[in-house]
């Protein structure tokens, strides 16, 4: 029986019937307000994560507009509840079936279950390392231990979102097109763990950077929301580039592009030691492409950008979607990337030097959804160390837990933003623990777990990442543990930076916010308490072998291992795990207690500090001007810059001057026009002229001036013709006897 096409079928759906039929007839026109240039409230009146729309004149002190009214003037009525009950209800289907799968996958041999619907492409031969061979690809969906879990927590989680969605977007205008928008992402990203061959994965690797675009640029009437959509998209079609190209090297190597086919060949080849090798060209090929879409240096400028979107869109983004895309992609590659070491050296270290870079980053924003889009930068840095030094199931752990406590953090800031009437920026909020008792507590069960404190789950993952890195057999194995150990220090500060200037001490925000000021509803709350739940027991999958004192096991790693490379887990315990253990808690406690200090007990120490600092904190603040340097470069310099210079080049070079016909460069356009029309052409009339009707002329004249002879002889008179007659016999006689003289 086939089910596994149902997965993303469901969302495609919802998506189908949203777009065409919700967007259409279930969404109710706004209406004009009587007030106006007045914010309509629609609702429970609250406003846009988007900081950066009050309503005119623009007051920069003003509180941002209204992020469920979108747009001053208007008030929205509530859109019909069959949109968010048919987007909601397509993903509840599809993370059904997808249990249904992994249970069903588990009891056949290699816990690997492929169903193929049809032949997609059934191509003719094409070159291959080996000789001809025929080109064709399935479209077929693949259900093993690796896509297994992510489309458990992708599918259990973007439902979650999609039921905070209803609450968070319910008086949006656009409120229908944005659950239509969130189901084809669901479709594209499932489509993209599930396919079974590396061209399914591109396709929904494609389709989820479409929905990104759409998503971020979701109020396109926000100059800055669209322009952080097409960022995103053009930063992600340069990875996609290079994922491109490692694909075609890999059909050419292997032959094929199913993943079961390219890990049994690629088990039997041997281990490359040289950069030049194919398998790690590909591989470095392949981590070009996942720095795109997982944000490692230098392609993560788009999603900081992203925050433009709704808050609901950043956590389906940022948490357990679309940035794990790359990590999935590098995690299927595993077998590759095994036999690649210097590819692997290479994942390794941007991904602990993107982790601490984004960490000192997120040390000084103030904007609380900034705060964690640097936060997931970073983790996704911690995921891509992991791979590097071989820990591929310590990477995939550290996914699937990220999930759960950045999905709570981000739904929880979107709470933060909803309560403040669309206030994001920190320094304006404190003292909402009690004004907001839910979204307070689940926030500081996120900010625990990403900090890395035991039991909850961010210390089993981010823990056995560490360790992972300390002892593996690599020349920068303990480099790159140290990166990663100071960006846990790191990330232990400014979560709890964004706890302190958030929930603790007292209101800085206007007294018109303050008055304002509420928890959400229930539709945005009750996910936060489930992700908070996981968020507390989910490490427990993966306990390390050195504290499973009841011999549970690591039921994540033994559920991954069939479809991991060997030697992950270890079966002795090492007593510098338990220091290195104690020194991670360390470091995390250490950067909670400054947090405390600074932000809590002392806030006047944090001004001080910024005042002895003020260049470093000015560095951290502009983000290393790395957005400057790209702008600079690459947009004003190689793309307008550049432009200017292909203008000259087209102008004086290739047209050859003003645009006028006259001589310049013989090879441009203008100065070809000018020998063609001002020298050939003048040559050639002058040759027709002369020459040619010259001789033309000649001939007539010569054959009109001898015509009066011919005329004469031709006269009509018979006396005439006998005369000539005679003489010419005459001559010819006299002709004969000359010549019988000689």
């Amino acid at each position: 029986m086939k089910y596994i096409f149902l997965i993303p079928l469901f969302p495609l759906v919802g998506f189908l019937f949203n777009f065409i039929v919700g967007v259409r007839f279930l969404t109710p026109r706004p209406k004009r307000a009587a007030a106006p240039g007045g914010h309509g409230h629609g609702g429970h009146g609250h406003g846009h994560d988007d900081a950066h729309s009050p309503a005119p004149p623009p007051d920069p002190h003003a509180a941002p507009a209204d992020d469920h009214a979108h747009g001053g003037g208007h008030h929205a009525a509530p859109p019909s509840p069959i949109v968010g009950l048919v987007a909601c209800l397509s993903v509840a289907l599809s993370f059904l079936v997808s249990v249904y799968a992994v249970i069903q996958s588990r009891g056949v041999e290699g816990f690997t279950v492929v169903e193929k619907l049809w032949g997609w492409i059934p191509g003719g031969a094409a070159e291959t390392a080996s000789g001809l061979q025929k080109f064709s690809v399935d479209w077929a969906y693949q259900v093993d231990p690796l896509s297994s879990v992510w489309i458990l927590f992708v599918t259990f989680i973007g439902l979650l979102i999609h039921i905070y969605s209803t609450g968070y977007m319910s008086h949006d205008p656009g409120y229908a097109r944005y659950m239509s928008y969130l189901n084809l992402f669901m479709f594209s990203m499932l489509t993209l763990i599930l396919g079974a061959n590396y061209l399914m994965l591109f396709v929904g690797w494609e389709g989820v950077g479409l929905c990104s675009y759409l998503l971020i640029g979701f109020w396109f009437d926000k100059q800055s929301a669209s322009d952080a959509g097409k960022k995103a998209f053009i930063v992600n079609r340069i990875g996609d580039a290079g994922f491109a190209i490692g694909m075609f090297m890999i059909f050419w190597l292997f032959g094929t592009l199913e993943f079961k086919g390219i890990a049994e060949k690629v088990a039997h080849m041997p281990v490359e030691h040289v950069w030049t090798g194919t398998l790690t060209i590909i591989g470095l090929c392949l981590f070009w492409g996942a720095c795109g879409k997982s944000a490692q240096l230098p392609l993560y400028v788009w999603l900081p950008d992203a925050m433009e979107g709704p808050t609901p869109v950043s956590a389906l983004i940022h948490a357990a979607t679309m940035v794990t895309a790359g990590v999935y992609m590098v995690a299927r590659s595993a077998g590759i990337y095994a036999h690649a070491p210097n590819a692997m050296m290479v994942v390794a270290i941007v991904g602990a030097a993107t982790a601490i870079f984004a960490a000192s980053i997120g040390l000084v924003q103030y904007d609380i959804k900034r705060v964690l889009a640097y936060s997931t930068v970073s983790q996704l840095g911690y995921m891509f160390l992991a791979c590097g030094v071989g820990a591929f199931s310590a990477g995939a752990f550290h996914v699937f837990t990220h999930a759960f406590f950045k999905a709570l953090l981000f739904l929880g800031s979107g709470s933060v933003i909803h309560g403040m009437s669309g206030e994001q920026d920190m320094r304006n909020m404190g003292g909402l623990k009690s004004k907001m008792p839910t979204t307070h507590w689940t926030m500081l069960v996120g900010c625990i777990a990403i900090a890395g404190i035991f039991p909850l789950a961010g210390f089993f993952s981010k823990d056995e990442i560490l360790w992972s890195a300390f002892s593996s057999h690599t020349s920068y194995g303990k480099v790159v543990w140290a990166m990663g150990f100071a960006a846990a220090g790191m990330t232990a500060f400014y979560m709890f930076r964004l706890y302190h200037m958030t929930f603790s001490g007292g209101f800085r925000g206007t007294a018109e916010q303050e008055a304002h000021v509420h928890e959400s509803p229930k539709s945005m709350t009750v996910p936060l308490m489930i992700l908070a739940a996981g968020s507390c027991v989910v490490g427990f999958l993966g306990i390390p072998h050195a504290l499973d004192v009841i011999h549970v096991g690591n039921r994540f790693g033994e559920f991954l291992a069939p479809v991991m490379p060997h030697g992950e887990h270890a079966t002795a315990v090492d007593p510098i795990e338990y220091v290195l253990m104690l020194a991670s808690l360390g470091i995390a406690g250490a950067g909670i207690f400054l947090a405390y200090v600074f932000y809590k007990k002392h806030p006047d120490m944090a001004v001080q500090m910024k005042a002895n600092f003020g260049g470093v904190h000015r560095v951290l603040l502009h983000k290393y001007y790395v957005d400057e340097l790209y702008n600079a470069v690459f947009v004003r310099g190689a793309t307008l810059g550049g432009g200017n210079v292909l203008w000259g080049v087209d102008r004086h070079l290739i047209d050859g001057g003003d645009g006028k016909v006259r001589p310049a460069w013989p090879f441009s356009v203008n100065g070809v026009a000018w020998m063609c029309r001002d020298l050939w052409a003048a040559g050639s009339n002058l040759w027709d002229k002369w020459i040619v009707d010259g001789c033309v002329n000649m001939v007539a004249f010569v054959l009109d001036n001898t015509s009066y002879l011919f005329r004469a002889v031709q006269n009509g008179l018979i006396q005439h013709y006998a005369l000539m007659m005679l003489s010419v016999f005459l001559i010819m006689i006299g002709a004969t006897f000359l010549l019988g003289l000689y």
